[in-house]
């Protein structure tokens, strides 16, 4: 049984269905959508191995002949170089503007792809069939596209579409535990942000979805799926409603640049950090309660995600590099720095020229070296 929830854009709707069974029905649903019957798959090299023939065999099925472009899981795919080859394969393979791509795995290879089908030939249709919690609730829905620099993470991108989204809850089981939590940052996200009842919810229940249990999974991806689609059909290019969705974002990516990228944090462990000292700093400031504070980062914890810098690896993190890599996220406007801030659970506004050195001293206070420091 599946659910769809529309992602209402006009001329460019298109829906997000969620269930189980979806890759194993995928040929049905794709083929409407070709005008030939071939598509490529672009899919990293572990979710290929998992699920590639599964996928294959469900597209063949319906007539369609998938061919695969696969590239290394991991955030380090999410490239120029990346972008480049996989670029010259599509070109090898003479897709024309009436095919399109598929991207089968999590956010980077979604992120990836769908920068490569905004740029080929100036723009062609891509499907999502986000693999993980995280692209299933977050990086799938919504168009955008991007890779990473030296400079920092998803500061190279366009906004494009997908014409299709299916998440498909049967292959969140192939999951580890670890990723699972990552994701999970993405929903209570949501809770966070605007919806109240939802974190309640999830308060409850949060431990019921990271463990895979059906409907309390199926429940959290919905209303998480629900609440982005709104947000985007009102704000599609971020030009107000739709930074809320950053809550957690830059402290986070901050976090990441100093971490490399790599496996030693997750995206969702960055913003599930982030998160937490979003409200831990709107309390500094008076914005919100201490006790909201506390509330939100006891949820967060709750789950096995990280909400303090001590519980990384690779602390103690230096203020400074912390606040510089701040200056160069992409809601930062004029250098100045603009954050998702709260008011209270599920009251998030957006915070611009946020004064550095207050950030500096909440850094330090959370237990990041000041200069002074010994290294």
């Amino acid at each position: 049984m599946s659910q769809t929830v529309n992602v209402g854009l006009g001329d460019r709707a298109y829906e997000v269905r969620i269930g189980t069974g979806m890759v194993a029905q995928a040929g049905r649903h794709i083929r409407p959508l070709l005008k030939r019957g071939r598509t490529a798959v672009i899919s990293d090299e572990t979710v290929w191995r998992l699920h590639g023939e599964a996928l294959t065999r469900a597209l063949a099925a319906d007539g369609v002949e998938a061919r695969p472009i696969l590239v290394p899981a991991g955030e380090g795919s999410k490239s120029f170089e990346m972008l480049a080859q996989v670029s010259d394969d599509l070109l090898a393979m003479e897709l024309d503007r009436g095919d399109l791509i598929v991207a089968f795995g999590g956010g980077v290879v979604g992120d990836l792809a769908g920068f490569a089908a905004a740029i080929y030939k100036r723009g062609i249709d891509f499907v999502q069939i986000p693999t993980t919690l995280l692209a299933q609730v977050d990086s799938s829905v919504g168009g955008k596209t991007a890779i990473d620099t030296p400079r920092g993470k998803n500061l190279i991108g366009a906004f494009h579409q997908p014409r299709l989204v299916l998440a498909d809850l049967d292959i969140l089981a192939t999951l580890p535990a670890r990723e699972l939590r990552a994701g999970y940052a993405e929903i209570i996200k949501y809770g966070l942000l605007g919806d109240f009842a939802f974190f309640e919810w999830l308060e409850v229940h949060g431990q019921d979805v990271v463990s895979l249990d059906h409907e309390a999974v199926a429940r959290a991806v919905r209303r998480s799926v629900e609440m982005k689609a709104e947000i985007v059909a009102q704000d599609e290019r971020e030009a107000g409603q739709r930074a809320l969705l950053n809550l957690g974002h830059t402290f986070g990516h901050a976090l990441e640049s100093e971490s490399g990228y790599g496996e030693a944090l997750l995206h969702g462990e960055a913003v599930a950090i982030g998160m937490a000292m979003a409200f831990r700093f709107s309390a500094r400031q008076g914005l919100c309660s201490v006790q909201d504070a506390g509330r939100a980062e006891a949820a967060i914890a709750a789950v096995g995600l990280p909400v303090r810098l001590h519980d990384l690896d690779g602390h103690p993190f230096d203020a400074a590099r912390l606040l510089g890599h701040m200056g160069q996220d992409k809601k930062a406007e004029g250098g100045r720095l603009t954050f998702i801030l709260a008011r209270a659970l599920g009251e998030a506004f957006v915070a611009r020229d946020v004064d550095a050195e207050a950030v500096l001293e909440f850094l330090i206070a959370e237990g990041a070296r000041s200069a002074g420091a010994a290294a």
